[in-house]
């Protein structure tokens, strides 16, 4: 993920999908703080295997979802600066496998002269039927497992540890009560610390 502003990062999407499930795909494109002032140009194509990119949805002012297999299952996620310039697929199914490609435009507004960026992102997409677990999250529980396990472990010794030094502590008092009660009463008198008039 590269930097590009203060608010602004670019990040890949999600290349799986779950069939009827909602699945967005994240297209972004970070402006410099100089560049915000542009106008903005999205159009999104789909491949699929084997197949010719088709044009599925553009936005320029205004959304305009082009006639296609998606026709009523794309939704417009970009934001207002148009940084993001996300579309969600809804209701995925197993026919929605491919390639999907975002065609970024912006003619930026200086002063002098007014130049075109034009920037794509493609995202491979594979549509599942059912939600595989991931392996990081996989990971991360058994982390999790083994982190439990050490802390009891060093909970049980730490209590041992201090069992054993309070016990021993008590000995050691006893020790000193019984070697107390056992000097003679004579040298208990001598014990006392005399007194200055």
């Amino acid at each position: 993920a590269g930097f590009c502003s203060a608010v602004c990062v670019e990040v890949p999407s999600e290349t799986e999908a779950v069939q009827g499930k909602d699945m967005k795909l994240l297209c972004i494109s970070c402006m410099k703080r100089e560049e915000v002032t542009a106008s903005t140009e999205v159009e999104w194509f789909y491949r699929p295997e084997g197949g010719k990119d088709e044009p599925i949805y553009k936005h320029d002012k205004t959304n305009h979802e082009v006639p296609s297999r998606f026709s009523g299952r794309l939704q417009w996620n970009g934001s207002k600066d148009m940084q993001d310039v996300s579309i969600t697929v809804l209701n995925v199914t197993l026919n929605d496998s491919g390639i999907y490609t975002c065609n970024i435009t912006r003619e930026f507004e200086f002063e002098i002269h007014r130049p075109l960026f034009t920037s794509s992102r493609l995202i491979h997409l594979t549509v599942v039927e059912e939600a595989g677990e991931d392996f990081t999250s996989v990971i991360s529980e058994i982390m999790m497992y083994i982190l439990l396990v050490f802390l009891t472990l060093w909970l049980l010794i730490e209590m041992v540890y201090c069992y054993r030094k309070v016990s021993k502590a008590e000995e050691a008092a006893q020790e000193n009560a019984t070697d107390y009660l056992a000097i003679p009463s004579e040298n208990k008198e001598n014990c006392a610390v005399p007194v200055e008039e």
